[in-house]
């Protein structure tokens, strides 16, 4: 196989404390251009995240689908897989190739981290992450007969299948948007079990607290009844 060569995007909110650490974690093999997608923060995440050598972009308007969109539009195409993740250090940057060769080989197209299958640290999630998931795995195999368990961030995708999709999510809807319309495109999916750590750092904006777990679970819970009414 030849080298790999991805875009890795991490949309960013106040993550100065974990950021460095993130970037630093991916494989230099990879020969990843990695992209913070800063979506206003006050804490010195884009300074810190340009000083460990990512490339910082700011985008027009506020949102976590909007931040992933904008990432993924700004990467140069180089062999066309683009890589997801958190800048909180919770997802295994140094796992990152496990995701990413099974797209290089030409075996699948759209590879996703199970947290719910995997090691996770003590306090990493909360039972209603997992509940949510689990609920979300099983809408999705019902209408489209893909299961999976859970609607992590970190995921990897070939970035023509990406296209595709036509990602509309501005949102926290963003995940479940891509798992829905990647089952009802028949993609080649492959999800893999994958630790899972507590956040080096910063607040959660969604499950930090009662009213980030609602706002993120309404926008998903609209996301999945748009895509689903689209056939």
């Amino acid at each position: 196989m030849e080298p790999l060569s991805v875009a890795v995007v991490i949309p960013a909110l106040n993550e100065a404390e974990a950021i460095g650490a993130v970037i630093a974690e991916i494989p230099r093999a990879l020969g990843a251009e990695v992209i913070v997608v800063d979506g206003g923060s006050s804490d010195g995440t884009a300074e810190a995240a340009a000083a460990a050598g990512a490339r910082v972009i700011r985008p027009e308007g506020l949102g976590y689908g909007r931040a992933c969109a904008a990432g993924a539009d700004a990467a140069a195409d180089s062999r066309g897989i683009v890589v997801f993740m958190d800048g909180d250090g919770a997802d295994r940057g140094d796992l990152m190739r496990l995701l990413v060769e099974p797209i290089a080989r030409g075996s699948y197209d759209f590879v996703i981290a199970s947290r719910a299958r995997g090691a996770r640290e003590t306090g990493a999630m909360s039972w209603h992450q997992l509940a949510a998931g689990y609920l979300a795995g099983l809408g999705i195999g019902a209408l489209y007969g893909t299961r999976y368990t859970d609607m992590c961030a970190y995921r990897a995708i070939r970035r023509d299948c990406l296209r595709r999709l036509g990602m509309r999510e501005t949102g926290y809807g963003w995940n479940i948007e891509m798992q829905m319309k990647a089952a009802r495109q028949r993609l080649r999916i492959l999800e893999l079990p994958m630790p899972y750590r507590r956040r080096r750092g910063g607040h959660s904006k969604v499950a930090g607290s009662l009213g980030g777990t609602l706002r993120a679970g309404s926008r998903i819970i609209a996301t999945f009844l748009r895509v689903a009414a689209a056939g």
